[in-house]
């Protein structure tokens, strides 16, 4: 039963995730104020995709090819529970306070058989706890659950978050004016995006997680305060980002160690010509306190690129 647990509320909605960062090409639209309102109110760092973008694409085919035959955990899922991410998710927004690298909430939309799903899930060996009203799927520890919100919404996470989401559906959240101006202007622009509103070297990351250099110490990069990020697929692969530093003169020295860090990285692809391609697009400026980072690519340079070797 935990395999069914973990593999709903991390495996579905990170596949899900992966598969709508990879992909898109229909207009983006600002993320669903529904699902903002489900998550907490202190959120730190937010991310959102739309999975419908990904299902419309010819890139989003090829990625969700490559997932269909080496995911065998999602393919078993989606046959026992008649639930398959790929096909059923339209939209998803994940959430955490950045407090703890295990603790957050994803929401999804989109098209879902309830009882079906529990029914499968408890025959497994999954654990019910009613709370207001609502079913929540719990692994055997009681630590990470999934709930149904009818039959268009589920939220997953650990249970206290979950508890917390169901709450509100009655008073839904209302996130800090200046980050529901930056959710609304780059979900609104970008098919995938994410925001962190704390210096990364603060973030809790996840045991296990890789550590990302110049994050900490006295590196130019070091002096990040907030970074935002967004994917935008069409013909051509685009990817840009933003990081606000401390002060005008830190982003001016970001600015100029991404170059030479992108001038270094180029020399080492004579043997991979796409990478070489993304790294020569890429264009870094600093604007204030702000660093704008762009990379693209054509998307079938890009596909080739991310093709396994």
């Amino acid at each position: 039963m935990a395999a069914v647990l973990n593999v709903m509320n991390t495996r579905i909605l990170l596949a899900a995730t992966l598969v709508a960062t990879s992909c898109g090409v229909l207009p983006a639209k600002a993320a669903d104020p529904q699902l903002l309102g489900l998550v907490m109110p202190d959120a730190k760092v937010l991310a959102g995709i739309n999975v419908d973008q990904a299902k419309a694409t010819p890139f989003g085919v090829y990625v969700l090819g490559q997932i269909a035959p080496q995911d065998q955990g999602l393919q078993q899922l989606a046959t026992m529970l008649g639930f398959d991410p790929r096909r059923d998710v339209s939209e998803l927004v994940v959430a955490s306070t950045a407090v703890s690298g295990s603790a957050g909430l994803a929401v999804a939309r989109g098209i879902f058989d309830p009882a079906k799903i529990a029914a499968a899930a408890l025959l497994a060996g999954a654990k019910s706890e009613i709370y207001n009203g609502i079913n929540i799927l719990e692994d055997p520890k009681q630590a990470k659950g999934v709930a149904f919100l009818g039959g268009t919404l589920v939220v997953g996470g650990d249970v206290a978050n979950v508890k917390a989401a169901i709450d509100r559906q009655t008073t839904p959240s209302v996130l800090p004016a200046a980050l529901s101006l930056q959710i609304g202007d780059w979900s609104q622009r970008e098919d995938a995006w994410v925001v962190a509103t704390v210096p990364p070297a603060l973030l809790k990351l996840a045991p296990g997680a890789p550590q990302v250099p110049g994050l900490t110490g006295q590196s130019a990069f070091a002096t990040v305060q907030r970074i935002a990020a967004g994917v935008k697929f069409g013909s051509t692969v685009a990817l840009i980002a933003q990081a606000q530093t401390d002060t005008a003169e830190n982003a001016t020295n970001m600015a100029g160690a991404v170059q030479f860090l992108a001038n270094l990285a180029q020399m080492q692809t004579a043997q991979n010509p796409q990478a070489g391609a993304l790294l020569k697009s890429l264009t870094v400026s600093a604007e204030g306190v702000n660093v704008n980072i762009g990379l693209s690519l054509p998307a079938d340079q890009f596909e080739q690129l991310v093709k396994p070797r």
